[in-house]
């Protein structure tokens, strides 16, 4: 071989050969490589001329010179090192004098410092050399990086499911067993017709009356049909808004809106699927605005019955669910008019469909067609032609009729009589978005555990590491999955509330849940963009699941209420709060608050404060409660003020609201945050395992401190915080994702999803299901 005759006659050669490996590794060599490797070469000055024409024929060979043999020379390398004995940090010329004295038993020469002295014209070549010789001696952190488990994972899924843990099972059992198997919605009809026949297989087995009393066949357990709606999202969106239309919003409609008589009508009929139906709310031209429904219910005294009417076009009923094809009674809220007299909205139960499917005189229904996502549902529009309905149709707790023909209600107040009435549309704002976490689980439990056996690149001269060792792809998806613990427990709270209401209560829980079903369903939105991008092409595949995730929940932040109106009714019932609470106390006591925010700037804001960067002060829970108590409280004062400000400049109310929308939306934000947080803190400490505990201790932290840095640009501009402490909070969430990464599957194996409801491709990468 001519290499090793030429280091035979030119041993000093020797010290070169992992330089010369180094440059032509890649086959390729760039002038100023082939310039910086000269350049160290005219420093060497005990080599002879013949010797430098060989080295810099290597360096940049001519026409017909044949390359060096990279093999010959790795071998030569690794045959003269020993781990033992070869520091981690050697650089290129070091290993060449250890394969020069391999080679010829000597190890003191003079030019030995010469060869040395200058090496560090070398720069980045010397950086990490050996691993190009013994890329297996490399040892990264990123490389250990793995999957264990540090809790019980069916411990944690008991405290997820809580004291529903029972009704739950029975529901992934029924999916387990391919009851409710997932399936493309090619056939739209068939599609349909399907989803139809698994509520009916729910409604058989007990869950569509399962918040109804018991005498009308249910067991009067509203966090029971919450658990079904979640649950049951596993395995179909559809199936899951297509029995919250049913027995949600319609079958509650009937019961919270309607009497006695209408509970034993009708409960039993609807919590069997009996008797399908719709809830005729949204229109055309007034979607959120359910105060402006121009849909007429024109009482005639003479028959004591109500004709219902679609004046025109945009006063047409739409997305209507069940009502193109199932449904067969409809809830429709029109406003009522007696003696030409505007009454407000009520609700009236109106036929649509006989029990053949045919559509009743005077009512025309078009089929909305294929949407963007819910397919199996069957929205439509609905339009009335003067039809008539008996008196008794009227759904009548809050609104009545007297024999003289008056219009009677227990509540007085109009405004206050019309939320009330709306108070059914909480129950499916916290329907909607626990449906939606549902999705969240199922991405993040796809992603994160594609991504912990999906290997990708690696350290140079390494083997490839799962991408979950990649500290950006746990920022990708560490902090949502934080977040959708976070959101869990929320849920679980503003359910609770529900269920226990008051009617003292009542305006705080509507203004609560429709933020955490804002908050969520937006959470939701991009949670299932992150885990699609974060799967590459897997997640763009439908067969992995991802994409109908995120077309079904894609509407989500529409209904029950647009995200972005429904946080202006956050802001407005804050302010409503704030404004009340000043008015209800004396002097002393608006004295007393401003001396207690005084306290809380003085502690919050002082110098050792805004800067404490210690760690122990980072994951404190109590900093991070103060925090987002801060923002909320600074940001609601202050909107009041700028909205007097306006409104005593002599600015209309209205176009004052409309000036500040984005500070009140974030006044909404702020308060939903706090809420989130102190639930999430709240859940955590009552926790009694200690290992359970102190992984979603860390959960925790993560989501307030993501939450806080996603607000930094705040922090900074209201001088709670210096830049230092911002930077430490970046550095610190980096931290907490990598050490949640080691947790990371068994936290999305304790969700306890369904296999057959996780798509395919954790079965190809051999993942055991939860």
């Amino acid at each position: 071989m001519e290499i090793a005759q030429t280091l035979d006659t030119h041993p000093r050669l020797y010290i070169f050969l992992p330089l010369m490996y180094l440059i032509w590794e890649d086959q390729q060599v760039s002038p100023a490589e082939q310039d910086l490797v000269i350049q160290y070469l005219s420093t060497q000055d005990y080599l002879a001329d013949e010797e430098k024409a060989i080295l810099l024929k290597w360096v940049r060979p001519g026409p017909g010179f044949d390359l060096i043999p990279l093999p010959y020379i790795l071998e030569q390398v690794r045959l003269s090192l020993e781990k033992v004995t070869t520091p981690i940090d050697i650089n290129l010329i070091e290993i060449g004098l250890k394969v020069y004295t391999a080679h010829t038993r000597k190890s003191s020469l003079s030019f030995l410092n010469t060869a040395t002295k200058y090496q560090n014209i070398l720069g980045v070549l010397n950086h990490e050399a050996i691993y190009h010789f013994y890329p297996e001696w490399r040892d990264t952190q990123s490389q250990h990086a793995i999957t264990t488990y540090t809790f019980d994972i069916r411990l944690l899924t008991g405290i997820l499911h809580g004291m529903q843990a029972g009704l739950i099972k029975e529901i992934k059992d029924l999916i387990k067993k391919g009851l409710f198997e997932y399936t493309q919605d090619g056939d739209l009809l068939e599609y349909r017709q399907r989803v139809y026949s698994w509520c009916q297989i729910l409604a058989d087995r007990g869950y569509g009356s399962i918040s109804y009393p018991s005498i009308y066949g249910g067991c009067d357990d509203m966090r029971a049909y919450y658990a079904v709606m979640e649950t049951i999202s596993y395995a179909d969106l559809s199936m899951a808004i297509k029995y919250g239309v049913q027995f949600g919003l319609f079958g509650m409609s009937v019961m919270a809106l309607g009497t006695e008589k209408h509970h034993r009508q009708y409960l039993q009929d609807i919590g069997t699927l009996k008797l399908p139906g719709c809830f005729a709310m949204t229109e055309t031209g007034h979607g959120s605005n359910v105060k402006g429904l121009e849909t007429e219910a024109i009482y005639d005294h003479s028959t004591r019955s109500f004709i219902i009417h679609t004046p025109h076009p945009d006063a047409q009923k739409e997305y209507i669910g069940n009502a193109a094809l199932h449904g067969q009674l409809a809830t429709v809220f029109a406003k009522m008019i007696i003696a030409e007299k505007d009454c407000g909205v009520s609700a009236f139960l109106v036929p649509i469909r006989n029990t053949s499917g045919e559509v009743l005189p005077g009512v025309t229904i078009e089929d909305c067609g294929r949407k963007m996502g819910l397919n199996g549902v069957d929205n439509g529009t609905i339009r009335f032609d003067h039809v008539t309905i008996p008196y008794d149709a009227l759904l009548d707790r809050f609104a009545a009729i007297t024999p003289e023909g008056e219009f009677k209600s227990s509540i007085l107040s109009d405004n206050r009589r019309f939320f009330t009435m709306l108070g059914t549309l909480v129950g499916g704002r916290i329907g909607v978005p626990r449906s939606g976490l549902t999705a969240c689980k199922i991405a993040l439990a796809i992603a994160i555990k594609y991504g912990d056996r999906r290997k990708q690149f690696g350290p140079d001269q390494g083997e490839e590491i799962p991408i979950l060792n990649y500290r950006m792809h746990q920022r990708r998806l560490i902090p949502y999955l934080a977040k959708a613990y976070a959101c869990h427990f929320a849920l679980q709270y503003i359910t609770d509330r529900f269920v226990l209401r008051t009617e003292d209560d009542m305006q705080e829980i509507e203004a609560i849940a429709a933020g955490i079903k804002a908050y969520t369903t937006w959470n939701t939105t991009a949670t299932l963009q992150e885990c699609r991008e974060a799967c590459g092409g897997k997640g763009y595949l439908t067969e992995n699941r991802i994409d109908d995730l995120k077309n079904d929940t894609d509407i989500y932040t529409t209904f029950e209420g647009d995200n972005t109106v429904l946080m202006q009714l956050v802001a407005k019932s804050r302010l409503t709060e704030f404004k009340q609470s000043f008015h209800n106390i004396n002097f002393m006591g608006v004295i007393n608050y401003v001396a207690a925010q005084a306290v809380t700037t003085i502690t919050q804001k002082n110098p050792l404060a805004v800067r404490n960067t210690d760690e122990a002060h980072l994951l404190d829970f109590e900093f991070h409660l103060n925090t987002f108590k801060y923002r909320e409280q600074d940001l609601l004062s202050s909107a009041a003020k700028r909205l007097k400000r306006l409104i005593d400049e002599g600015m209309d109310s209205f176009d004052a609201f409309n000036v500040c929308q984005h500070h009140l939306i974030q006044v909404a934000e702020a308060y939903i945050d706090r809420i989130i947080l102190q639930q999430f803190q709240l859940a955590v400490q009552i926790v009694q395992d200690r290992d359970c505990k102190n992984v979603l201790t860390k959960l925790c932290e993560l989501f307030a401190l993501f939450t806080i840095e996603s607000n930094n640009g705040w922090y900074l501009e209201s001088n709670y915080m210096e830049g230092v402490k911002t930077k430490a909070i970046r550095k610190m969430v980096n931290q907490l994702c990598w050490e949640i990464r080691q947790d990371a599957v068994p936290l999305v194996e304790s969700f306890d999803i369904p296999e057959n409801c996780m798509g395919i491709i954790t079965k190809k990468l051999h993942i055991n299901p939860a």
